[in-house]
């Protein structure tokens, strides 16, 4: 790595992750930047005097996303995105979407000091609300600008009530008037991104960068179990009407199915719950749980996905408890553009690294770019594979790397002369 010679300015790059990283900062390492929150508007308003600083075009559209454009020799061309998200999960890491903003900027801004200007306009995004931890339901900001929202995504609510339409106001943004920040169909050309892996195969492999293959589709319902509440000292257990019992039996099941093929990617996950009443001594008469399942082959993940729906229906047979299943996010899997992937592989040789290609388990922004526009993504190594943890941790050598892979690729893409 020392000998390799970056065009782009690592300690500048440096710098801004370090910076970013104090706005919601928990603990030494952590950092929480909910959607839409006072922290997340904080480090909004500093990247975007960063892109001032770079002297892009910069505005924050109603979607909550902030834009910084480098205007090309023919604006009317597709454009090239680049971007990722600087919203957090409540218990984050410091790189997770960060590199991805700060990379996409680094590498416009080092264009413009090299007096280099791209045939057509690029664009780089911190996207709003990549994450979904605070509304149940993420990908907000790049579906936004694709007129890919659902019916009632303002009024998804957080744990304290506040609607998606309330954030967005007090975010400084008019959500009547989402309309006006959607993209026209056609004027997205391609899109990159920058992202660290957050799995363990380039940690393990020894190597800085990789190519991604494809993203996994992700399948996320918010379940609802409901039976009777009763005094726990004195129902007798034959005739209790329990519906945790009935949501943990679904949550090993889920475990199970997504283990079935020892080789396969399957993860499946129940991250969050909600039981009523919650109280010690009273049966659980209500509880709401997400499931969160997610495969790289369509297939495989529709006889999982037929597998828990029967799971559940099971157990609520056995408990004596009804059910609903509301479907928050549903995708197939999306696969790279093989001309994007062989510039990066072609500019990484250039720079002495023969990347490996591996898909991505979590979803990006890419996700929802990819239904309108070719995309490619660049991977960097994380310690151990741990992310969504104040302990996900990339060097900066290797963050540097793949900004300047991702440079080079900006290059490639959009035929950039002085």
């Amino acid at each position: 790595m020392q000998a390799r010679t970056l065009t782009i300015n690592q300690e500048r790059l440096q710098k801004r992750i370090q910076d970013l990283s104090r706005i919601g900062r928990i603990g030494e390492t952590g950092v929480c930047r909910l959607a839409l929150s006072p922290e997340d508007r904080a480090g909004v308003e500093q990247v975007r005097l960063w892109m001032d600083e770079a002297g892009l075009q910069t505005r924050m559209d109603d979607f909550g996303n902030l834009i910084g454009r480098l205007e090309g020799r023919n604006p009317d061309a597709p454009l090239l995105m680049v971007g990722s998200h600087i919203d957090s999960q409540p218990y984050g890491g410091r790189y997770d979407g960060a590199i991805g903003v700060l990379g996409g900027l680094e590498a416009l801004q080092t264009m413009k000091e090299q007096g280099i200007v791209p045939e057509q306009s690029v664009e780089v995004v911190a996207f709003c609300d990549e994450e979904g931890c605070r509304f149940q339901k993420g990908l907000f900001g790049s579906r936004g600008i694709l007129g890919r929202l659902e019916p009632g995504e303002l009024e998804r609510t957080d744990k304290n009530g506040v609607s998606r339409r309330q954030a967005l106001l007090e975010f400084g943004c008019d959500p009547d008037r989402l309309e006006a920040s959607v993209y026209p169909e056609g004027s997205i050309g391609a899109y990159l991104e920058l992202h660290i892996e957050q799995g363990p195969v380039l940690d393990r492999a020894g190597e800085p960068v990789g190519i991604v293959s494809a993203i996994s589709g992700p399948l996320w319902w918010t379940v609802e179990l409901t039976g009777f509440a009763g005094h726990a000292g004195s129902v007798p257990m034959n005739m209790r009407q329990d519906a945790l019992l009935g949501a943990a039996k679904v949550i090993m099941a889920l475990n199970e199915l997504a283990r079935l093929d020892p080789a396969a990617p399957t993860v499946g996950t129940v991250g969050h719950l909600e039981v009523f009443p919650d109280s010690r001594n009273i049966i659980p008469e209500r509880v709401r749980f997400t499931v969160d399942l997610r495969d790289v082959d369509q297939e495989r993940r529709n006889e999982r996905e037929q597998a828990l729906r029967e799971a559940i229906e099971l157990a609520a047979m056995e408990g004596g408890l009804t059910y609903t299943i509301t479907e928050d996010t549903n995708s197939d899997p999306r696969y790279c553009a093989p001309w994007i992937k062989d510039i990066i592989r072609e500019e990484g040789r250039v720079l002495g690294i023969e990347a490996r290609e591996l898909m991505s388990g979590p979803f990006h922004d890419a996700l929802a770019l990819s239904y309108v526009c070719d995309y490619g993504m660049i991977f960097v190594r994380c310690k151990d594979g741990i992310s969504h943890n104040p302990a996900e941790f990339s060097s900066f050598e290797d963050v540097a790397l793949g900004t300047e892979l991702l440079y080079k690729t900006v290059l490639r893409m959009t035929a950039a002369g002085k």
